[in-house]
Formats: C-alpha cells, structure tokens, sequence
C-alpha cells in the first residue's frame, strides 16, 4: 500500500504569536519558532503547521492577508522564515502554512483598487451588488453585506466586514491564487492548510439563508457551493501537479 505523508504524519499546530518570542518585545516570532525546532522534533513531530504568518492588519489573527507574498513584520522577515524552512528540513520537518483564499483583508491592494470604482479592472475580484440582493449573516454577527460609501454599493464579507470575499468566479483572480501558491511551494514549503475552502464557491443566485436556523443555512448555502470540485480540481492541476 502506497503511504502518504500527509495522512500518516504527526501535524503540531503552531501559533507564532504566542509560542516563542526571541527578541523579548512580547510577540512570539519566526525566530523563536527555530530556536525549539530539535524540541519539536524530539517530541516526534513530522510537520509544523504555521497559523497565519502573512502581512495582515489582525482584525482576525492573520486570517485577514493584506500581502499574500510577505511576512507579517512583527513575526520577522523573509529570510527568517527561509531560514525557518532550512532549519526544519534539516531535521525531518515539513512545514505547512495556514492560508486563507476565501477573503482578504480590506486592505489588501486588490480591495483598495476594487473598491475604488465600478469600472477599476479589479472590482468583480470580489462581490458587488447595488443593494444586499439576500439576507445573509456573517459569521461574526450582522448582515453579510457591508455598504461601501466610495461607490455606493454592498460588498459581501461572510466573516468580519474588514474580510471581503474574494470572487472565485473570475478566473484571473483564481490565477492570481495559484501563481501566490506556486511561489511559496517554489520556496520549499511542504503544503497548505486551506482554511474554510468549502466556502469559495457562491450561489451566484443569492437565495436567502435559514432567517431561524443559521447552520442550517452555512451547511445547505455557504458551503461547498456549485463549483467547489471544480475550483479545488482546478488548483491542483495549476498548484499541485506542477
């Protein structure tokens, strides 16, 4: 039987934030992390998986990425975590990163140029409508859609209002992932943890959710929607088996 490592190994979930400070200023780091790698792997650990460690503004711990190519300054820089990566390989590790492509963060300068007009070449990266066309919830309480006063209209965010979905519908936004992915897997890293994936794919034709029954209405609506195979078929052939 062909084994594969990432059903058999052991996975230790790392927070950077609060595992390991180096430098003493309250705020774990990427050095910190190498400074317990031969910890770690004593334990019998056979990959780490990192928590966020992209440049984020942390309305949501990381999980709101304003650069998908850059590390969160108060973690390090890019060479620490090169230096992450080398110093775990060494040692039998595989390192997986903890990425978000449902949303980004507001900040990020695909919504900064989406939200800057109707016509800018980016707005349908992500979900526009003159007017909340469902009655759909955030996670995070409250309407699912956020008036944005630069062009007047709804963008829709289905966890915090500063993490607006990102439209997989459009194909050179999905290219854009896929080529983010490419260049993190061209630098050694072993895979991805794909956080809340199920949900990349909309009903494009916004039935309203469950107004009493709001995990019905995640399990039957938000999630794993009409094009996730497709989607997730489609990011191995560009991500994976390249």
């Amino acid at each position: 039987m062909t084994r594969t490592w990432w059903k058999e190994a052991v996975i230790y979930q790392i927070y950077p934030r609060s595992f390991m400070d180096s430098n003493g200023d309250g705020i774990g780091d990427l050095p910190g992390i190498i400074s317990r790698l031969d910890y770690l792997a004593f334990l019998g650990v056979d990959v780490l998986w990192l928590s966020p460690i992209f440049q984020s503004p942390n309305d949501d711990n990381g999980y709101d990425i304003s650069d998908y190519r850059d590390i969160m300054t108060e973690f390090g820089t890019m060479a620490d975590f090169e230096r992450l990566l080398a110093e775990a390989h060494q040692r039998g590790l595989k390192v997986l990163l903890d990425i978000v492509v449902n949303h980004s963060s507001d900040e990020h300068p695909w919504f900064r140029q989406s939200r800057s007009s109707k016509d800018n070449p980016l707005r349908d990266y992500y979900f526009w409508q003159p007017a909340p066309p469902n009655n759909w919830k955030s996670f995070f309480g409250g309407s699912a859609w956020q008036h944005d006063p630069a062009t007047g209209e709804y963008y829709l965010h289905l966890f915090s209002r500063k993490q607006p979905d990102l439209n997989w519908e459009n194909p050179k936004l999905r290219e854009e992932i896929y080529s983010m992915m490419r260049f993190w897997l061209d630098k050694g890293v072993d895979g991805f943890r794909l956080d809340v994936i199920p949900l990349i794919s909309k009903r494009t034709d916004w039935p309203d959710g469950y107004e009493d029954d709001f995990l019905r209405t995640v399990y039957e609506i938000y999630a794993n929607g009409p094009r996730v195979h497709e989607y997730l078929q489609e990011m191995h052939r560009e991500v994976f088996s390249r």
